[in-house]
């Protein structure tokens, strides 16, 4: 077997997030082909050559912008100085025009479907990625709805794609029995699209006679949160709505658990984990029906209109009142769960990799 893949990890980040969390998941299962990381701190039991530590997106877009220039620039000169025949990256980056050959994962194209123009991400989508794309070997993605988008933004062949869902770890996101508390719970960042503005509407909704408190959990976004809470004190349901912080990965099974349901009326997603997640504790899920969502979910949640804030606010009412309900939830998310785990993942994307070495 040719030993000479890299394996970019350039991007990882303390905090875990959607795409740290995927990269060191699947990593045991291309161990078998001996790769070579691009790491700025080195992984036990793996050949790793050191990069620069300010490429990743804690150091915002600076880093962002040192880290396209560092593949663009020197990632070809070590991919000839290693004599490397493939790289793969758990991130839509490659070095372009350089005879690199390359294997890239694509998560979503968010900033394509609801674009700002102030912002440098969607300049990045719509000039870089699609290079990117067109120049690759191969391409894997995480849902049916992400290889569509590929397909329709990039001008780029269908057989040219591989969707492969994701996983969870199932040793800990589980079941655990525990006592019910009274709050909905959303997981994940405050951008727009993630339509929390329409949450908080179908929350206020469900009136004053409600018990139920409404948990945000995500890193604080100074771009997004003051205006999500001036609209919560314009409700008048201040003391009813936490937002929380960055919930951490030993924490966020226990905040499923006890969440009357997970509530992810996001308008678009790659594939959307936390629904996985959530699935996987137990936590009845209502969700979007749009993108990937459906994917993951199969019948095993509850499907709203993310536009209606009605059909959101009716959803959350028949959930909060309803145990049967709950129960029937609970079974059909953890038997719709047990259909992913990382192993499927890592091992179909060590099947594609194998393929191009």
């Amino acid at each position: 077997m040719n030993k000479n893949l890299l394996v970019n990890l350039s991007f990882l980040i303390p905090k875990p997030t959607g795409i740290t969390t995927y990269a060191k998941n699947i990593l045991p299962y291309l161990k078998e082909l001996e790769p070579t990381l691009l790491v700025s701190q080195e992984i036990a039991d793996y050949r790793c050559h050191s990069v620069p530590n300010n490429l990743t997106p804690d150091y915002g877009s600076k880093g962002h912008l040192a880290r396209i220039l560092w593949t663009q620039l020197e990632l070809p000169r070590i991919y000839r100085r290693l004599g490397a025949n493939l790289l793969f990256s758990p991130v839509t980056e490659a070095p372009l025009f350089s005879g690199c050959r390359f294997v890239v994962m694509v998560h979503d194209f968010i900033p394509l479907r609801f674009p700002n123009w102030r912002s440098p991400l969607t300049y990045y989508h719509r000039y870089y990625i699609p290079l990117v794309l067109q120049q690759a070997t191969h391409i894997v993605c995480n849902s049916e709805a992400t290889a569509r988008d590929i397909v329709k933004f990039c001008s780029v062949s269908a057989e040219k794609i591989t969707p492969i869902p994701l996983g969870y770890d199932a040793s800990h996101f589980r079941f655990l029995d525990l006592p019910q508390s009274n709050y909905f719970l959303y997981v994940g960042r405050a951008d727009p699209y993630k339509n929390l503005h329409r949450l908080i509407d179908a929350f206020a909704g469900l009136g004053r006679q409600t018990e139920s408190e409404l948990w945000l959990a995500g890193s604080p976004d100074p771009r997004y949160i003051p205006a999500l809470k001036a609209r919560v004190a314009e409700r008048g349901i201040t003391g009813k709505v936490k937002f929380l912080d960055y919930v951490s990965y030993e924490e966020l099974p226990y905040l499923l658990n006890r969440a009357i349901a997970l509530v992810f009326p996001s308008l678009w997603e790659g594939f959307g984990l936390p629904v996985l997640e959530a699935m996987a504790c137990g936590t009845p899920v209502i969700v979007s029906k749009e993108a990937s969502l459906p994917e993951v979910a199969g019948d095993a949640a509850l499907f709203v209109n993310p536009y209606s804030i009605a059909a959101i606010s009716s959803a959350m009412k028949r959930v909060a009142e309803n145990s049967e309900l709950r129960q029937e939830l609970r079974q059909l998310g953890l038997a719709r769960a047990s259909h992913f785990s990382w192993a499927k993942t890592g091992l179909a994307t060590r099947e594609v990799l194998q393929g191009y070495l």
